[in-house]
């Protein structure tokens, strides 16, 4: 069973990043070899399966004797898969506010995913965009790259910008530009752009343009389920506060529930609807329940490219 998050908030006061992703993966890799994702060769994070007409020079002799299977020595700037990482940093991905929010969850669940990259020899990039593209990296699976991409994840833990909004369908286009080798494009964001049929037609334009150029993607549509899915609050009056806007409401939850969970169930019906339909994986990532569904959903994607 994964940890409890608060464990993991406790290693980020200490500002580590690099610590906090080895214990989530070590973790996630313990568990894989109890359940149906064994098979996945993470163990094997120096070697790979030998295949007809490699030279035997390269066979681990050590491993075979172990395994009773071939496997030759991976070298460094052996390559399996490319990723690019891209996270939204705009204002709304930092609600709840005094809790822990959507930035937070997408920057350890990241992280964690540098680290499994780096095991795995996978290279990767970093992209942050808000409304506009912050940053943007190449993608290598060097330990210099992973410690740069932590120290820009470290940076995003301390920011307290407010008031900036998102332009997903931009930054899509610009990193769909950037990016000149098939790659796996993976998405941290809470997808409320696309709250009109406008804005949802903007942002799968520009995904079919990441597909188009024969990038596969995974959305891992954050939020904090509780609130923003379920309308979970407390029987009393609330003042809600647009993080990005500035507009605020004054209402009592139970007098707008149902027309929120409607809007919100056809929201995410005409998002799945629409992920399907041009082939694009979409996880919904509660940002309270840990890390491991998506480390999950990346094998699985890895095991159908590589």
């Amino acid at each position: 069973m994964e940890p409890n998050l608060a464990n993991y908030k406790e290693l980020q006061d200490f500002g580590n990043l690099e610590l906090l992703s080895r214990q989530v993966v070590e973790g996630f890799i313990t568990g894989l070899h109890k359940s149906p994702f064994h098979g996945f060769s993470v163990e094997f994070a120096e070697h790979r399966l030998y295949n007809t007409g490699d030279s035997v020079k390269n066979v681990d002799w050590k491993l075979f004797g172990r395994t009773d299977k071939l496997f030759v020595k991976r070298f460094e700037e052996e390559t399996n898969l490319r990723c690019q990482i891209m996270i939204d940093v705009s204002s709304s991905m930092y609600y709840p506010e005094k809790d822990f929010n959507k930035l937070l969850f997408s920057v350890y669940a990241s992280a964690s995913l540098m680290y499994l990259f780096k095991k795995q020899r996978d290279a990767f990039g970093l992209s942050l965009f808000s409304d506009h593209l912050e940053l943007s990296t190449v993608a290598k699976s060097t330990g210099a790259h992973q410690k740069y991409l932590f120290a820009e994840l470290e940076k995003l833990i301390a920011r307290t910008d407010r008031s900036v909004k998102t332009a997903l369908a931009a930054a899509l286009h610009q990193v769909a530009e950037q990016i000149h080798q098939r790659s796996l494009v993976i998405l941290f964001s809470d997808m409320l752009e696309g709250e009109s049929a406008e804005g949802l037609q903007e942002i799968f334009a520009a995904l079919q343009h990441l597909k188009h150029n024969k990038h596969e993607i995974i959305i891992f549509n954050v939020l904090d389920h509780k609130t923003e899915l379920d309308f979970d609050f407390d029987n009393r009056p609330y003042h809600f506060i647009d993080i990005e806007s500035g507009e605020d409401l004054k209402i009592h939850p139970n007098n707008v529930k149902e027309v929120y969970l409607n809007a919100v169930k056809e929201y995410h019906k005409e998002l799945r609807l629409k992920c399907a339909q041009y082939k694009i994986d979409l996880v919904d990532a509660d940002i309270h329940a840990g890390f491991y569904e998506v480390l999950h959903s990346y094998l699985i994607k890895r095991a159908k490219m590589v």
